[in-house]
């Protein structure tokens, strides 16, 4: 069965799993993929590539930026998933959330906004709620003189920073989601 319970979080049997089961303080950043579960203590800052897992009794205080994260513990910071963010029954998070995809089973606890976006391809763009034209085209994936003129058409919101244009990223998926993009 133990090989059953890893393919079900998205792990093959082969991937090694970190279970590190400590009180730790400070930063913990993985470069590389790895699959980390944390089932003690942990205050600082966290920012993984791969499988996090937050276990049961884990009590973690701090931000954390990951790929596929899955929490069963408490957390109090704000986290970002990549790809998806599972809160199983009994998380307890406080903090705001940001994440592509993101699962809640009944039971969970979360006091916090949500942010949520398709693709997080472009880092600028999620870095920076403000694009300009050229961050707005490669979001889009649209040229940039297409952008120009629906702009200059006033189909477009955005708003003229002296001769630059800024969008906020709200508004345009808000523009994108009522139908108002032509091709």
């Amino acid at each position: 069965m133990r090989r059953k319970k890893n393919e079900d979080r998205g792990l093959r049997s082969d991937e090694k799993m970190l279970d590190v089961n400590a009180s730790m303080q400070g930063t913990l950043r993985f470069d590389d993929p790895v699959n980390l579960r944390i089932s003690g203590k942990f205050e600082g800052t966290l920012d993984t590539k791969g499988s996090l897992m937050i276990g049961k009794k884990a009590d973690i205080k701090a931000n954390i930026t990951g790929e596929d994260i899955a929490v069963a513990g408490n957390i109090d910071g704000n986290i970002k998933a990549v790809n998806i963010l599972k809160l199983e029954s009994s998380a307890r998070v406080t903090g705001d959330i940001e994440t592509a995809k993101l699962s809640i089973s009944e039971g969970a606890v979360l006091n916090g906004r949500i942010q949520m976006a398709g693709v997080f391809s472009n880092e600028s763009v999620l870095e920076n709620e403000n694009m300009n034209i050229k961050e707005l085209s490669e979001y889009l994936e649209v040229d940039a003189g297409k952008i120009k003129d629906w702009v200059n058409d006033g189909m477009l919101p955005g708003k003229r920073n002296g001769k630059e244009w800024t969008f906020e990223r709200s508004k345009v998926d808000a523009w994108i989601t009522d139908g108002k993009i032509k091709g």
